[in-house]
């Protein structure tokens, strides 16, 4: 009876909340959703920001006495997730090429396609890789538009394993600093989330008001007589 009531319980978790998904799968349940975060399509809407934060918070635990969670093995969770993930899209796309992504009826996820092949194209790879993590969609479908548009094999490891270890452990230990050293933080769970999603789209505006300004200012170059 026990056993069926905890099936039931985990059966019945809500995968776009984060403190849920936590609930029903601790740890390991990190790095199962950012490996399909990351690492398939299907996952492009999953939670990847808001759980390493709040992961990071329960390791505390000062934000929820009925669940407290290991700091060393998250790290170990989030990053192998986020790794791997990252990696398995990639090759994905490097077999499939843009089939899998011509095919989805999501109009999210192709104009997060869009955006992907407009950083790789715009930024250079480096840059593009280590951006796309902080950035939900992008990060998903970035993996794959790597595949398919050739990028090479080391440069995309290179740079996948940069920003996916910066973005997995930083947010972590950022949620697990707040916790250590404000109370009762779990009253501001919701907007310090908000906000962590809005700073997550910071590089990417940057990076697009400055490649507006250069092409503008190429623009006006050509248009004035030599």
């Amino acid at each position: 009876m026990t056993a069926a009531v905890h099936l039931s319980s985990q059966l019945a978790v809500n995968v776009l909340d984060a403190r849920s998904l936590l609930s029903a799968f601790g740890v390991l349940g990190v790095g199962v959703v950012l490996f399909a975060e990351t690492g398939l399509l299907i996952g492009f809407f999953l939670p990847g920001d808001s759980l390493l934060f709040t992961a990071g918070l329960l390791c505390t635990g000062t934000a929820d006495r009925g669940l407290k969670l290991s700091l060393a093995p998250l790290l170990v969770a989030a990053a192998v997730g986020a790794l791997a993930g990252s990696q398995c899209g990639y090759l994905l796309g490097r077999r499939a090429g843009g089939a899998l992504l011509a095919r989805s009826r999501s109009a999210r996820l192709r104009e997060g396609a869009k955006r992907a092949e407009e950083l790789l194209e715009g930024y250079g790879y480096a840059k593009a890789i280590v951006l796309a993590r902080f950035v939900p969609v992008v990060r998903t479908v970035l993996n794959p538009m790597a595949g398919a548009l050739g990028v090479p094999v080391r440069t995309f490891t290179l740079w996948q394993v940069v920003g996916g270890l910066v973005w997995s452990m930083g947010l972590t230990l950022a949620g697990y600093a707040l916790g250590s050293s404000v109370p009762n933080i779990d009253r501001y769970l919701l907007p310090i989330v908000a906000v962590i999603v809005a700073l997550s789209l910071i590089p990417l505006a940057s990076e697009m008001y400055r490649s507006r300004r250069a092409s503008k200012a190429a623009a006006r170059q050509r248009e004035t007589p030599g």
